[in-house]
Parts: C-alpha cells; structure tokens; sequence
C-alpha cells in the first residue's frame, strides 16, 4: 500500500480528518477531538485540494467537489454511494427513495447500511439522507451535524451557481 498522509480541517461543526494517498483522498470524517494538526513536510496536492473545496463549501462557494477520491466498498455499497451522488444540493431524499433508484425496492435497510459506511462526508451527500416520514435520521457525524448541513445547503441554495 502507498503512503498514507493525514490533514485536520477545522471546520464550523468540527475536525474533520482526511486522509489521502499521494493521489487520491480515501478518508473525510467527522472526528469528536481538538484539530491535531502535525506539520507534515510532504502534504500533497489532492489533500491541499480536498482542504480548500471543504474550506469553499463551509463559506458557501462551492456546492460540488471535483479532487479525486476512491472509495472502496462492495459493488453494493458503490452503487448507493453513486446514487447519493444523484440528490441536487439543499435536497433531501430517504433510503426507499435509494433503493427504488437502484430498482430494488426492498433494500432498504441495506441502503442504510451502506450510506452509514460512506467514508467521505459531505462529499458523497449522506447527510441529505432523511426518514420516509421526512424526519432526520442517523448520521455518523451526529444528527446536530446532519441538521447543520442541511440548512447550511437550504440557505444557500440559491446563491451558488
């Protein structure tokens, strides 16, 4: 496995860590503890991206993120990851919603499953996952986060091309 380097970004709702290899971010999440930011001589340049487009999205400049990212996981896992990709920023949809778009309407759970083993918050949207009855549901972050995010996104909505 190559070299693994590790970046804190301090955020409005928290230290989010990332992690990335010398080309590729595999890691972005909420961490409960003070930034420890050790400066590493070598942070490379999908990292320094990956810390400004969170750093835009936070100021409300950027609704989309374009630094390279892998996220490994089973085909499964994959194909809700890619459909959380689908919901347009400030909108919410619920796991049945999911899994009809992956026509198979009794995975429900699983999408569940998968969306809380996204490793790459707010890039891959799994806080703008909701309960059929349109109320929050978890969110590894904190459901305080979650909520956050959304009205983060709602006021927002309109200002960002």
């Amino acid at each position: 496995m190559s070299k693994l380097f590790k970046l804190d970004y301090e955020s409005p709702i928290g230290v989010l860590e990332m992690v990335s290899s010398e080309d590729t971010v595999y890691s972005i999440v909420f961490v409960d503890r003070l930034s420890a930011i050790e400066h590493q001589r070598e942070i490379p340049d999908v990292l320094q991206d990956c810390c400004t487009q969170l750093h835009e999205y936070f100021l409300g400049k950027r609704k989309t993120f374009t630094f390279a990212y892998t996220l490994n996981g089973t085909p499964f896992q994959q194909a809700v990851w890619d459909s959380l990709l689908q919901i347009p920023f400030a909108q919410t949809a619920s796991y049945r919603d999911i899994a009809n778009m992956l026509q198979n309407e009794k995975a429900v759970r699983a999408v569940g499953s998968a969306n809380g083993r996204n490793k790459l918050s707010i890039i891959i949207p799994c806080h703008r996952i909701i309960g059929t009855n349109g109320k929050l549901t978890g969110y590894a972050g904190g459901l305080w986060r979650k909520e956050w995010l959304l009205n983060h996104e709602k006021s927002l909505k309109e200002l960002i091309i």
